[in-house]
C-alpha cells in the first residue's frame, strides 16, 4: 500500500472516528491490518509439476486420495489422516498411520503459496511431500516397487497413461513422483473461503467504515492485540497470517524419554539428500527456478527443535496444536503464549516471545479475532 493512500486512510478515519466508536483501530493499525489480504490470493501453477492446473490431473489425485490402494495393504487412504470433514486433519494429537507418528497432522488448506512443507521443511514442494508418507513404513508402507505394481493393477491405469506414460514402461521410482504430482495437483485447489476478517479488512481498504463496524467490538480488540503487544504478527504475517518460517514456539523437544524430535535440524539432513526438490532431476521446471531456496539452507544449532509457523486461516477447526498436539484447544495455545516458559527457549533463538501477561478479558478478544479467521464455507 502506497504512502499516500495510508495517509488518506488515516485521514478518514479521523473523520469517522468521532461519529462511530465501534471503529477502534487507530490509522497504524488499519495500516497493518490492510497487509493481511486481499483474500483468496490468485492462483498460480507449479512450475515443477507439469500436471498443476490440470483438470484429470486434478480429478486423478482427487481420487487417489481417497482411495486405500496407496497404503501396502490397502487400509489407508491419505484421506484416513487428512479427512475432509475435519478440515483435512484427524483430531489426534499425533497422527496414526500403520503406527503412532510423532507430530501431529497437518491440515492442507492453501498449500500452494508454502515455500517449506511439513511441521519441519523437510520437502519444498506438495508433490515431494507427497512422497513421504507413499514411502514411510509406518504410515502408507510402499516402496516404489508394489506402489507401481498397485496402480498398474489398478482402475487408474487407463487415466494415469494418458497423463503420464505406460506404468510398466517407466521406472519406478518415476510412477511414484507422478502419483505425488496427481495428489499435489488436487492439493493445490483445496482453498479455504471469505471470513468476517476479510470482510472486515476489504470494507477498510475501501474505506467502507459503514460495512467495517459490522466486525465485533471484541474481535477488533483482539486484532489490535495481535498487531500490538501480543506480537503475534511477527510470525503470523500476510495474507496466509503465516511468515512460513521455522521458530522455538517453547514446546516441548521430547517424545518420551532417551527421544527427541528436533524439528527443522534433523529436516535439512533430509532436504540436502532428497533426490525431490526443486535442485533435483524430478523437477519439471527446467530453469529451476526455485531451487535457490534448498541451495542456500544452512545448518545452525538454532534450527534444533523449530517448526513451521503455521497459517492461522480455518485453525479453530483444526486442534490440538503445536507439532506434537499437546495443546488441546485455543484458548491452552493463548495460555502457554500468556506465561510462556522463557527459560525453555534457546539463548540465540526467539527473542521476540516473552510472556504476553494478557487478563482473562484480553485472551477472551484474541481468542474472539482468531476465530474470525475461521467462519468461512471451506472452498467458498
Amino acid at each position: 500500500m502506497s504512502r499516500l493512500f495510508a495517509l488518506a486512510l488515516a485521514a478518514l478515519w479521523m473523520l469517522v472516528a468521532p461519529l462511530s466508536a465501534e471503529i477502534l483501530l487507530t490509522p497504524k493499525e488499519i495500516t497493518q491490518t490492510l497487509r493481511h489480504g486481499p483474500w483468496p490470493p490468485q492462483p498460480t501453477i507449479d512450475p515443477s509439476n507439469r500436471v498443476s492446473g490440470n483438470p484429470q490431473a486434478i480429478a486423478l489425485g482427487q481420487q487417489l486420495f481417497n482411495d486405500p490402494i496407496l497404503s501396502i495393504d490397502g487400509t489407508l487412504s491419505c484421506a484416513a489422516c487428512h479427512d475432509p470433514a475435519r478440515d483435512f486433519t484427524d483430531g489426534r494429537a499425533r497422527a496414526m498411520g500403520r503406527d503412532l507418528q510423532d507430530r501431529n497432522t497437518l491440515s492442507l488448506w492453501n498449500l500452494g503459496r508454502h515455500r517449506w512443507f511439513g511441521w519441519a521443511g523437510d520437502t519444498d514442494t506438495i508433490w515431494a511431500q507427497s512422497i513421504t508418507p507413499l514411502l514411510n513404513a509406518g504410515e502408507m508402507g510402499h516402496s516404489h516397487e508394489t506402489l507401481q505394481h498397485a496402480l498398474r493393477n489398478s482402475r487408474y491405469a487407463t487415466e494415469y497413461t494418458q497423463l503420464f506414460s505406460d506404468p510398466a514402461q517407466e521406472p519406478a521410482q518415476q510412477t511414484t513422483v507422478n502419483i505425488a504430482k496427481t495428489l499435489a495437483a488436487f492439493q493445490e485447489t483445496l482453498h479455504s473461503g471469505i471470513t468476517s476478517f476479510d470482510r472486515f479488512r476489504d470494507a477498510l481498504a475501501k474505506g467502507d467504515m459503514n460495512h467495517a463496524v459490522k466486525y465485533p467490538a471484541a474481535a477488533q480488540r483482539g486484532l489490535q492485540i495481535f498487531l500490538g503487544h501480543g506480537r503475534c504478527v511477527f510470525c503470523h504475517s500476510g495474507p496466509a497470517f503465516t511468515n512460513g518460517e521455522f521458530h522455538d514456539a517453547g514446546i516441548p523437544y521430547f517424545l518420551e524419554p532417551g527421544r527427541v524430535d528436533q524439528g527443522r535440524f534433523a529436516a535439512l539432513n533430509a532436504l540436502k539428500d532428497s533426490p525431490y526438490t526443486l535442485d533435483g532431476a524430478f523437477t519439471d521446471d527446467q530453469k529451476k527456478s526455485g531451487a535457490w531456496a534448498v541451495r542456500n539452507v544452512r545448518f545452525q544449532h538454532l534450527d534444533f527443535g523449530t517448526f513451521r509457523t503455521p497459517s492461522l486461516r480455518r485453525a479453530a477447526q483444526t486442534a490440538p496444536y503445536m507439532h506434537n498436539g499437546s495443546l488441546p484447544d485455543l484458548r491452552a495455545v493463548l495460555d502457554h503464549y500468556n506465561a510462556i516458559n522463557m527459560e525453555r527457549l534457546h539463548t540465540d533463538g526467539e527473542a521476540i516471545l516473552r510472556p504476553l501477561n494478557l487478563s482473562d478479558t484480553e485472551l477472551s478478544d484474541l481468542e474472539t479475532f482468531l476465530r474470525t479467521l475461521s467462519d468461512d464455507t471451506p472452498g467458498g
